[in-house]
């Protein structure tokens, strides 16, 4: 297939929204715009079926693997994808870039070998290279608006920092993320790095990304991008891992099918997996992990999605009510239908729940087996594997495994996504285990200079800081 320098996907796919609005886009356009102008998200208007590509795909390395996948959907010429993937994962520390390793009766899928010691490097750092590709050759600048719970901020800072066409502004909720990742953030000093604790929680600041990027003057005059996984390129990058660790076990094990839990907050993640199994990879189910923030847990138990109370947890990047994501599943849900899922967006926006329909005994998606971990079982499961098998779960980690063990079956390896480093999260290791766990990255930090702007839970202010330290478009 020859390269395009057009705007025309290479695949013949376009990128249109949930909620009908606007023409349909290429890639590199999508990347740029992030969230849709409507206010929904960009999708792909078409699946590939690559059901006759997986043994030859079973042998590649994680880098090639990646180029095979992504440019399916990309409209980047061949050549130009190849180099910023190889970019990309040369900055990870494990030669297989996401390795899975037998523990116990799962199969661990290790998502913390980049930068940041964060799943969210993986795909971060294609996109921050993504980004640099496009902005060098339009000669435009961007001014990233993100919010985080904990890891995203920090991957997505590492992946732009002293970038010249970029400025960052990274959200996180005051004294509400873990101490080791707010440093991660605050010690970057970078010019181009602005760092913004919030008077609030991590859906006050997913409110705020939102309703600036609603502003459709305010956006283009600003050039406002995302790096939050509302943004269609950190989903496809992280649908690579899952055709990896997927096609690897199952050569290693002989099964035919597999099993993937995934702790889960914002819904990212475990919907790269459906795509994955949309695509054709053999997993018979995806097990859906949250803590004492359970919406997503409860929606696939009773089809409500309803908002709660936000519990601060052992496992505070899934400290989330309002998952980002969910509304491309629901997309699906309800028969891509956009004027369907903007009378229910509209609905949960006022009051802050909306079902869908369900005959009697129908289940939601027999696909997804969701579950919930809470303090009491992470610190079981943290201490269990620690003592059992001596290895060390971060609590994020933990919850996907302690709801996987409910779920095993034999004859279909449980691959279980581990999302973050524990010594990232020392605090529940030491409590869980008695004992201390460091990495030489993390204790670098710990007397490292820090800058951050603390603002309150409002969008003007917001608004105005952008205004004042980003850079427009000339």
């Amino acid at each position: 297939m020859a390269p395009s320098e057009g705007g025309e996907s290479l695949s013949g796919i376009r990128y249109i929204s949930t909620r009908g609005g606007g023409d349909p886009t290429g890639f590199q356009d999508a990347v740029m715009t992030g969230l849709a102008p409507d206010g929904g998200l960009l999708i792909p208007d078409s699946i590939p079926d690559v059901r006759d590509r997986l043994e030859e795909w079973s042998g590649l390395s994680f880098a090639d693997l990646s180029f095979e996948v992504i440019r399916l959907f990309s409209d980047i010429p061949d050549a130009d994808l190849k180099q910023i993937i190889d970019r990309s994962y040369s900055a990870f520390r494990h030669p297989e870039v996401v390795p899975t390793v037998p523990v116990g009766g799962v199969h661990v899928m290790e998502l913390f070998h980049g930068p940041t010691l964060a799943f969210k490097d993986v795909a971060l750092q294609f996109l921050g290279n993504t980004f640099e590709y496009i902005l060098e050759r339009t000669g435009r600048h961007l001014n990233i608006l993100a919010a985080t719970s904990g890891d995203t901020g920090s991957a997505a800072i590492y992946s732009v920092r002293g970038r010249e066409h970029i400025q960052i502004f990274v959200m996180h909720p005051d004294g509400k993320v873990a101490p080791v990742q707010e440093r991660q953030m605050t010690a970057v000093l970078d010019e181009n790095v602005h760092n913004i604790a919030i008077k609030g929680t991590f859906d006050d600041c997913q409110r705020i990304m939102k309703s600036i990027f609603e502003d459709l003057d305010f956006k283009r005059k600003y050039s406002l991008g995302a790096v939050n996984s509302v943004n269609w390129a950190r989903v496809l990058a992280q649908i690579v891992y899952y055709f990896y660790s997927g096609l690897r076990t199952m050569k290693v094990t002989g099964a035919s099918r597999v099993r993937f839990a995934v702790p889960t907050g914002n819904f990212g993640d475990i919907l790269a997996g459906w795509y994955a199994l949309r695509m054709g990879l053999p997993v018979s189910h995806l097990v859906l992990a949250t803590n004492e923030n359970d919406i997503l847990a409860r929606f696939f138990e009773t089809g409500e999605y309803s908002l709660g109370t936000v519990y601060h947890t052992l496992s505070p990047s899934m400290d989330i009510q309002v998952a980002s994501n969910f509304e491309r599943y629901l997309y699906c849900r309800v028969g891509q239908d956009p004027e369907k899922i903007s009378a229910m967006m509209q609905q949960f926006r006022e009051t802050g729940k909306l079902a869908v329909e369900l005959a009697e005994g129908e289940e939601v998606d027999p696909v997804f087996i969701p579950g919930v971990g809470r303090r009491e079982d992470i610190l079981e499961v943290i201490r269990r594997y620690h003592d059992e098998f001596n290895y060390v779960l971060d609590p994020h980690t933990a919850v996907g495994v302690h709801v996987a063990e409910q779920h095993l079956n034999p004859d279909e390896p449980m691959i279980c996504l581990s999302t973050a480093h524990p010594a990232k999260f020392s605090a529940a290791i030491t409590e869980a285990t008695g004992a201390e766990v460091h990495h030489r990255i993390l204790d670098g930090l710990l007397q490292a200079e820090t800058r951050c702007t603390t603002l309150p839970n409002d969008v003007q202010a917001v608004r105005a800081f952008v205004v004042e330290h980003g850079q427009v478009s000339r």
